[in-house]
């Protein structure tokens, strides 16, 4: 791939720049089905984009341009290694461009360093928090992660953990969450103990199938180097040479969540995952995660991520169902004070 013009036109204040590729193949799934990934690109990065041939022209900002060259470069990239160029991956490379600032043509800095594989899996960030995650994964025994749907708290998580067991850092993966929806019926449903639990670790299942063949993972949950343990189940227990993953954690209260944490041993990573925007709890009980991020927040060791929307990339649909649903709730609690006011004043 090389750069075959560089055109501006100064009277209009449009900057264009036209980029040759040389694998058709990978030019397609760069591209996706009818330019479905161009398009997108276009709406995220405010350019116009016009392809052909194996040339893509991108007009716009200079700032802009340049800063979508190197997203396409980078794509490009990532489909000559026949990785899927879905809206995750698009917006996520977008994310990790950082704005072009000056004309030397200085390459962005995007955190490649922080790539990792996780079985069949190479897992970079996909927005500047990501980064910060990966950071905080790599160096911290202990990590909270909160934050809404889509923004990759489990996944990549999962994935690290995945990494870890593969390279031999860990002897096992623990996988736990509060069983909130079902409480006492949790007895009543058929089979084992893992039967019992797998319909609540269902989203942690999908992030391992999605990194190792089913037959590996079911074998490693026969030999335990991967277990399935609800949280009531881990009083007693010190977890050592493991990476164990709370998911859900808004859910617990604050004396599980205390018991939990205290479970950790040595040569041992923790993940507490949850979104405090989603406590399933009672009315009147305290979130367990909401307490230990208040009381833990000062303790240097302990890592702490709060994902934003903005850090969404699971669909981009996800992002507006997330923000729509916020400003709903926040116009709703308004709302809802002011009528209490107005009672209380009669």
């Amino acid at each position: 791939m090389k750069n075959k013009n560089i055109i501006q036109n100064k009277n209009k204040g449009i900057y264009s720049e036209t980029l040759k590729f040389d694998d058709n193949d990978s030019l397609s799934l760069l591209c996706g089905e009818f330019d479905k990934n161009l398009k997108l690109l276009e709406s995220e990065a405010n350019v116009k984009i016009l392809p052909r041939g194996n040339l893509i022209a991108v007009n716009g900002e200079f700032a802009d341009v340049k800063k979508v060259l190197v997203v396409l470069e980078k794509l490009y990239k990532s489909a000559k290694t026949k990785t899927i160029i879905d809206y995750g991956e698009l917006r996520g490379t977008l994310n990790m461009v950082e704005n072009y600032k000056n004309s030397n043509n200085k390459i962005y800095n995007t955190d490649d360093n922080l790539a990792f594989k996780a079985g069949r899996r190479l897992l970079k960030p996909r927005s500047k928090k990501q980064a910060q995650y990966f950071k905080s994964l790599k160096t911290k025994e202990l990590i909270f992660c909160c934050g809404p749907a889509g923004t990759g708290k489990t996944y990549l998580a999962v994935a690290f953990a995945v990494s870890m067991l593969k390279a031999g850092q860990v002897e096992r993966i623990i996988l736990s969450r509060p069983a909130v929806e079902a409480g006492e019926r949790l007895g009543f449903l058929p089979g084992d103990l893992k039967e019992k639990i797998d319909p609540y670790l269902r989203p942690i299942y999908d992030a391992l199938n999605d990194m190792l063949p089913m037959g590996e993972v079911l074998k490693k949950i026969d030999s335990g180097q991967i277990e399935i343990a609800p949280i009531a189940f881990m009083r007693g227990r010190t977890l050592s040479n493991s990476f164990i993953i709370l998911d859900e954690s808004q859910n617990t209260t604050s004396v599980q969540m205390k018991m939990f944490l205290t479970r950790l041993g040595e040569n041992s990573k923790m993940v507490i995952n949850g979104d405090l925007s989603q406590v399933d709890l009672p009315a009147g009980t305290k979130s367990g995660l909401r307490d230990a991020i208040m009381i833990l927040k000062s303790v240097n060791d302990i890592g702490f991520i709060e994902f934003k929307d903005e850090d969404i990339v699971r669909n981009s649909l996800v992002s507006k169902i997330v923000s729509k649903y916020e400003n709903f709730e926040k116009i709703e609690g308004i709302g809802k004070k002011y009528f209490s006011n107005k009672i209380n004043e009669n």
